[in-house]
């Protein structure tokens, strides 16, 4: 993958990327025979493959898989933020179209489709023989999958997008009119996946590792038919990604969230970082242009890091999430926890203040910074593990994993409880995730409690100081309803919180409003009986000097028609002539 991100190609390309069609006699009589323009570029496999490093590039942008993505951390029910952070106006939704976050992630996706479109249309004109059918088949697939990709994260952040497959010869190219996430969805991310699916091969080896994969072509496939509810569709590619045999559970969870062990077997969308290549530069730029060097570095870790640690603590865990954590509790039989009284996926995605092991090199113990109604911080995608403090400038190396195979596992037991009504199953699916993450599986829970298993999601500390006759929260027999349930509200934000995921899914299962309702209504009891709940004795958890109101704003505002995607930037409005007719 390091290949796919030479810097001194990227920088080359970009500046012929950057070349516009204006007449050149205006500047110049005569024309440098050594100039490199659009016309001499595409003529060898070696131009073409270093333009797709340049798509590949842009996967690096800053909303699409690094620091911005803080913002939609905070949108839904996993995490919080203080007033003085940017993501606070994503916490309330009063963002709006001249966000930074709506305006950047809007371009830099354009930005990947600008380059997509321009190797993929390059190829059609090639002469023949310049590179074989099967070459170009693969760097097509490539590029399609990636221009699918891109339009996805369009569709479904600003509910649509301009369509636009040819490459810009003019200013008049640049506008389109606006196409609802449907028209999208069946015009170009459709067929490019399945072309992508026909075309990549399942593994690369050595310096191509990370390249885009039939396995991440057809995981994407299957992700855009659950969110179109054609479940049987869905179901059947996700079946034929575990039956492949090409990715396994990691048997430490961690392995997904640090700089060791990346490209791994559970890796099937990986986004490459590094924290050495350009290694004097700030982390801030990603991407290569004629007038900057990036530093192929991600800021990520900065924003999710520890206060006084080098980073800002920008998203912070829900009260709902850490006490789910804290109460799905560990199986002592599963060696998979080395021991440990934590879960390991809980020792991977949070830090409470009575952790276990070593935080930033620290005991959790002498570490100070948990009042201002501070239960946990975050531990995913930081360098907690291996540095005392974030990296000087803004420079984090740690991949970020779009698509991993616990997801695949958990999709498919959605789509076939959905397609058929397969709750038993499905139970099994979620069971192996369960598993690798050292609790008690499903299975286990009905076991020990006549066929029945908690509601997680359910605050246990809420419902028994409500009531003193209550020692528990509810449990329930396993059904269709009930392991959906367990699904949506337990599973995938345990397994999958901070990976950009969460909104996305609340908005396709038209459950923000229940949420936000439920979760204001425990910060209510939280804020009113913060006296009740101080013993570290007697509570999953504790929460220091106040409750923060993570639920306050969003739950009284929250409007499906106005908030579940993000307002067309102001940037295009003003310069598309055709949406603004």
């Amino acid at each position: 993958m390091k290949k796919i991100k030479n810097n001194l190609i990227k920088l080359t390309l970009l500046f012929v990327l950057g070349l516009t069609s204006c007449n050149e006699s205006v500047f110049l009589e005569e024309q440098n025979p050594n100039f490199i323009t659009p016309a001499t570029f595409w003529q060898s496999e070696g131009q073409f493959q270093a333009a797709l490093a340049t798509v590949y590039g842009a996967l690096q942008y800053r909303s699409i898989s690094g620091a911005e993505l803080v913002q939609e951390f905070v949108l839904g029910d996993i995490g919080g933020t203080e007033s003085w952070y940017r993501p606070f106006a994503f916490r309330n939704l009063v963002f709006n179209n001249n966000s930074i976050h709506v305006v950047d992630k809007w371009e830099e996706c354009y930005v990947g489709i600008f380059r997509a479109n321009q190797v993929i249309v390059s190829l059609q004109t090639l002469d023949e023989g310049v590179i074989d059918d099967d070459t170009k088949a693969l760097i097509e697939g490539q590029a399609r999958f990636l221009r699918a990709f891109f339009y996805w994260q369009l569709a479904h952040s600003y509910g649509g997008a301009m369509i636009t497959t040819d490459i810009a010869r003019g200013t008049e190219d640049f506008s389109q009119p606006f196409s609802d996430k449907d028209e999208v969805t069946s015009t170009i991310i459709i067929p490019d996946l399945e072309f992508a699916v026909a075309n990549l091969p399942e593994t690369w080896q050595g310096e191509n590792v990370g390249r885009i994969t039939w396995g991440a072509a057809t995981t994407m496939l299957g992700k855009v038919y659950l969110f179109e509810e054609n479940w049987s569709e869905a179901a059947r590619l996700f079946k034929e990604v575990i039956d492949s045999g090409i990715y396994a559970l990691t048997r430490d969870i961690t392995d997904n969230f640090w700089h060791e062990n990346e490209f791994n077997e559970e890796s099937i969308l990986e986004v490459n970082y590094s924290f050495d290549i350009n290694s004097g530069n700030s982390g801030f730029p990603v991407d290569d242009t004629p007038f900057n060097t990036g530093s192929e570095s991600t800021t990520l870790s900065t924003e999710i890091g520890r206060l006084g640690a080098g980073g800002f603590n920008t998203v912070l865990p829900t009260y709902n999430l850490h006490e789910m954590f804290v109460d799905d509790e560990v199986d002592p039989d599963n060696p998979i926890n080395d021991d440990n009284v934590e879960s390991r996926r809980m020792n991977a995605s949070i830090a409470p203040q009575n952790g276990e092991g070593l935080w930033y090199l620290e005991p959790y113990g002498t570490i100070g910074g948990w009042g201002g109604g501070q239960s946990a911080y975050v531990k995913k995608h930081s360098n907690w593990y291996h540095l005392p403090a974030e990296p000087a400038q803004g420079r984090g190396g740690i991949n970020f994993r779009h698509i991993r195979y616990a997801d695949v596992l958990l999709m498919y037991a959605e789509a076939i409880i959905e397609d058929r009504g397969d709750f038993m199953t499905a139970l099994q699916y979620v069971d192996m995730v369960r598993s690798r993450a050292g609790v008690y599986t499903l299975q286990q829970y009905m076991d020990m409690n006549g066929g029945t298993f908690p509601q997680l999601h359910v605050s246990k500390q809420v419902v028994v100081n409500r009531d003193p006759v209550t020692d528990d929260r509810p449990f329930v027999a396993p059904s269709a309803e009930t392991v959906m349930t367990h699904i949506r509200r337990v599973e995938r934000p345990l397994e999958l919180c901070y990976e950009g995921h969460r909104w996305k899914d609340l908005v396709r299962w038209g459950i923000v409003q229940e949420v936000f309702d439920e979760l204001r209504d425990d910060e209510v009891w939280r804020q009113a009986n913060l006296d009740l709940i101080q013993d570290p004795t007697e509570q999953p958890f504790v929460i220091n000097g106040l409750v923060r109101p993570d639920f306050t704003v969003a739950q009284n505002i929250y409007d499906s028609d106005q908030h579940d995607y993000f307002p067309i930037p102001s940037t295009e409005i003003q310069a598309n002539e055709i949406f603004n007719q």
